[in-house]
């Protein structure tokens, strides 16, 4: 019998795996591993990493995650990786371009992305991030927008989801039921939307859009005419009204990060609170060795309908690359996006979140 899978996403430290983290990812058997910027140092190295993550659980399919959406989130990075356009400059190629060429160089950006991580051995992206555009959009989301207009956001996205899925990457949809109305950063303080459902429609049409997606994350927000005490990570009320419910969405639910400040409690309440509410596995980014064996030990194992939402997202990694002359897919996105700033970031929300933990421990 094959064993029971953890609903939790875990991480590591470093560019290997440490001895402990070999003896707690065997014993525990995770649903799979986030890989962050400090745990990518080369191509190869990474190569090296997911041969080995793969080994260590003895699964082929288990999942091995970044976020690469491009712009200032983008984890594989010069020079080794190609420069990704930001998702807000996807969005605006239509004003120069045309329609038809922002389909397509949203079709390319996934598509070059794609090829990427299943060069390296991963197999999920936590993108497109769906979420809308306002003026009010918290700073660690503006550029990562597509655009203000929901139907621009839903069918951009879509494209983008087709070729990763097409390519045998799994895509996850963010932030679910959408972010962009919260003027504060979840990393750090939790957002709470006042708006009307009637409103808020307009926020949750991407993802209606795009409901059969194979997986989705969750928002740490509160919208207080759903639930007024708990963030829609935690919330059984929204995710079963909203997400599942007005939404219809079916495929694979994760949390975003459970360390962010936007939840309270200690590790282990926030992910029990989690999967109580409806999240089918927790997001742990942090890579503390010591936290993720309580969480491990106190932790649940995927449900019957988890593992069936699991079974089809395995089924997208047997797609193999399309059969593309990427050399020119790579020029024609060149082409459309000009040139694209070196990552340079000066504030990397998960590692600043990190940090900040540290030195208060």
């Amino acid at each position: 019998m094959d064993k029971p899978v953890l609903a939790a996403m875990l991480s590591i430290a470093g560019t290997k795996l440490s001895d402990e983290e070999k003896h707690l990812f065997e014993q525990f058997n995770p649903l799979g591993i986030t890989l962050f910027a400090k745990n990518i140092e080369s191509k190869q190295q990474l190569k090296s990493l997911t041969k080995e993550i793969r080994e260590v659980l003895g699964r082929d399919d288990v999942l091995i995650a970044v976020d690469q959406e491009g712009g200032r989130v983008r984890r594989l990075r010069e020079p080794e990786f190609r420069s990704y356009a930001a998702q807000i400059d996807l969005g605006k190629i239509e004003e120069n371009f045309g329609f038809e060429t922002a389909l397509q160089t949203c079709r390319n950006h996934a598509l070059l992305i794609a090829q990427d991580l299943k060069d390296c051995g991963i197999n999920w992206n936590y993108a497109p991030c769906l979420d809308i555009y306002y003026a009010q959009t918290s700073d660690v989301l503006k550029s990562r927008c597509l655009s203000q207009d929901e139907h621009k956001v839903a069918i951009l996205g879509k494209e983008m989801i087709d070729a990763y899925i097409s390519s045998g990457i799994c895509p996850c949809m963010k932030h679910m039921p959408g972010h962009g109305r919260a003027n504060v950063d979840p990393h750090l303080q939790l957002p709470i939307l006042e708006n009307s459902i009637s409103e808020l429609k307009k926020d949750f049409y991407p993802f209606w859009f795009n409901r059969y997606a194979p997986a989705g994350m969750t928002a740490h927000i509160i919208i207080k005419e759903i639930d007024a005490s708990h963030p829609v990570t935690q919330s059984k009320i929204a995710i079963d009204k909203i997400i599942r419910g007005e939404i219809g969405f079916k495929g694979f639910l994760i949390s975003d990060s459970i360390k962010m400040n936007a939840l309270r409690g200690n590790i282990v309440d926030r992910a029990h609170a989690c999967l109580e509410a409806g999240c089918d596995a927790v997001c742990y980014c942090h890579g503390d060795i010591d936290e993720m064996f309580s969480l491990c030990q106190n932790c649940s194992f995927l449900t019957d309908n988890s593992l069936i939402r699991l079974a089809m997202i395995q089924n997208i990694f047997k797609n193999k690359l399309n059969d593309f002359d990427y050399g020119k897919v790579e020029y024609d996105y060149a082409q459309i996006c000009g040139k694209i700033d070196k990552y340079d970031d000066k504030y990397d929300a998960t590692e600043t979140l990190r940090l900040m933990s540290n030195m208060n421990q």
